[in-house]
């Protein structure tokens, strides 16, 4: 590529990530240590100051446990620099499973709202308060409105927000509709795998999808956390690290092409 397509490119870029971000000025990231990644998201790393959506597929978008540890995984390093608050409907967030994952649970509030309005409404007040860093919600659902008062509320001290999607158990999943978010993240739990020449299970792994990336691009990845429930490498997330790792030899990788079903005759 010449030097004056490859700026050409690179203007045009520029241009796009403005725009996506309404002419608002470059915000400060949360790395994720893998270049994989990193180089997927704008400016390095998942941005700060913005609201991202998790998703579960299946059964998760009722029960939101790989959902829920993935955010837990992904705001821990947050939850260090300040109050984390966590807002949710069902009473059924289980503390010592996150002081497993290595989220700082002294530093956690928890917030149970009577219906969906007030836990929107919950969010935005814990996100304009003083030395809060992170806010999680438990929704049904953020429609364009609600996300732009999301977005404006962490604009207001640089919090970082977290809308975690369940539905009802048993209630119909509300047909998803365009989205606000800085990032969209889908999220199932996957198979993990024992250290080289032991049994039994392994550090919990996920299936992450990031469906949506605002001034970035999507992929699909196999994460890990190697530290949590005393894994061996749990000092590391004490020093700031983040503790999501990505499964090299996996993530990023192309699906094989479906094949047909055989049918013995």
């Amino acid at each position: 590529m010449s030097d004056f397509r490859g700026k050409a490119l690179d203007a045009l870029r520029a241009e796009i990530a403005a725009l996506e971000t309404g002419g608002r000025s470059a915000t400060a990231v949360l790395p994720f240590g893998a270049p994989e990644v990193d180089a997927l998201l704008p400016g390095g790393g998942l941005p700060l100051g913005r609201w991202h959506e998790i998703v579960g597929p299946g059964l998760e978008a009722e029960t939101g446990v790989a959902p829920a540890a993935f955010t837990a995984l992904m705001a821990a390093p947050l939850a260090r620099r300040g109050e984390t608050v966590w807002v949710f409907r069902r009473d059924d967030l289980f503390a010592p499973g996150l002081t497993g994952l290595g989220f700082p649970t002294e530093r956690l509030i928890q917030v149970c709202a009577r219906d969906e309005a007030e836990t929107l409404s919950v969010m935005e007040d814990a996100l304009s308060a003083v030395g809060v860093a992170a806010v999680v919600g438990e929704v049904e659902d953020v429609d364009l409105t609600a996300g732009r008062r999301l977005q404006l509320a962490c604009e207001r001290r640089g919090a970082t927000c977290f809308a975690l999607r369940r539905r009802p158990f048993g209630g119909t999943a509300r047909r998803e509709a365009g989205s606000t978010a800085a990032t969209r993240w889908r999220v199932a739990s996957a198979p993990s795998a024992p250290p080289q020449g032991e049994f039994g299970l392994g550090a919990p792994r996920f299936e992450a999808a990031l469906e949506r990336c605002r001034g970035g691009r999507t992929g699909a990845f196999l994460f890990e956390a190697p530290g949590a429930f005393g894994g061996a490498y749990s000092w590391e997330m004490k020093d700031g690290a983040h503790p999501l790792r990505l499964v090299a030899d996996l993530g990023d990788r192309q699906l094989a092409p479906a094949q047909p079903d055989r049918h013995a005759a």
